[in-house]
């Protein structure tokens, strides 16, 4: 009788040779072995001399039949398109783990970073407060007057709605992209920019806000401005991408931007959407559309905007 593996050789189909499966039984009895396109009948002749459907031919060693089954199905081999899948996934797996650890170690080093520029900006901040008091103390003894510096920002809300508006304010407040009731923007002062704001006189309020505003105003009601759409400044990255290469990478880097009205003032600015605020708690003044100085509550109020911006807020 020919074996399996002479079966094979003469078949000339080694791909159809592979096992299926096998049924074994007691000594001196024939016992079926199933193969892929191949049936053949063994002999089998004591336990000890059992071909090995796995090995094609190779005796055993094993006398049980149970053994035989084990040694089997150790010896199958998987497909190749499940090695190849495990192969790529523990690739994928391998680089994903990396790129991670990549990650962690970039943002504890730009946090370190950006807890010392936090660190510098309060400093620089403390050391101008504390020079404005030197000078004016320094006048004082003198017997003479401090005159602070022309300020250099401005908070500009819009007060009207968009009725009964003449087209030069309403040209002027779709310029400074006050184009709602409420909304607020800040803006560079400069003359033309004065101008503008005395064109916009009883429409709007402004006035000079200070560190304490400008902080309030972006970490609570500041979105951007990314591919025309209003995103939420809820991570640093949102500003790293966009100004990243103006050297602005954290919220504190932008505030610091407006506050001090840098030279990266406009990009920053234009970065913000037009802050969305609500109506002042108690209400405007019983005429609104009066100035200011008249017990109204549009034009200029100077540091008194303050207090407005925190009951709008």
């Amino acid at each position: 009788m020919e074996s399996i593996a002479e079966q094979c050789l003469v078949s000339g189909t080694s791909n159809d040779c592979r096992p299926s499966g096998a049924l074994f039984g007691q000594a001196g009895t024939l016992v079926t072995l199933g193969y892929a396109g191949l049936w053949s009948s063994v002999l089998v002749q004591g336990g000890a001399g059992v071909l090995d459907a796995c090995s094609f031919g190779a005796p055993m060693t094993h006398s049980s039949p149970a053994n035989i089954y084990t040694q089997c199905s150790d010896k199958v081999l998987a497909p190749e398109t499940i090695l190849k899948q495990r192969k790529t996934a523990h690739k994928t797996a391998v680089e994903k783990a990396a790129a991670a650890a990549a990650a962690k170690k970039q943002r504890s080093q730009k946090r370190q970073v950006i807890f010392k520029r936090a660190e510098q900006y309060v400093k620089e901040y403390r050391q101008l407060e504390r020079a404005e008091v030197r000078l004016r103390r320094q006048a004082k003894q003198a017997g003479s007057f401090y005159v602070p510096a022309q300020p250099k920002l401005a908070f500009v809300v819009r007060t009207k709605g968009i009725n009964k508006i003449p087209p030069k304010p309403r040209k002027v407040l779709q310029l400074l992209r006050l184009l709602q009731i409420n909304n607020g923007v800040f803006i560079r002062l400069t003359y033309a920019t004065t101008q503008m704001l005395q064109i916009i006189t009883p429409y709007a309020a402004w006035g000079t806000p200070n560190l304490k505003t400008v902080k309030e105003l972006i970490y609570k009601r500041g979105y951007a401005k990314v591919n025309k759409q209003r995103l939420p400044i809820s991570d640093n990255r949102i500003i790293e991408e966009s100004l990243g290469k103006y050297g602005i990478i954290c919220i504190e880097d932008l505030v610091h931007e407006i506050y001090t009205v840098g030279p990266n003032f406009k990009i920053a600015n234009n970065f913000l959407w037009p802050f969305k605020l609500s109506n002042p708690n108690g209400g405007w003044a019983k005429r609104k559309v009066r100035h200011f100085i008249e017990g109204g509550a549009v034009g200029n109020r100077e540091g008194k905007i303050n207090a407005l911006i925190r009951r709008m807020n």
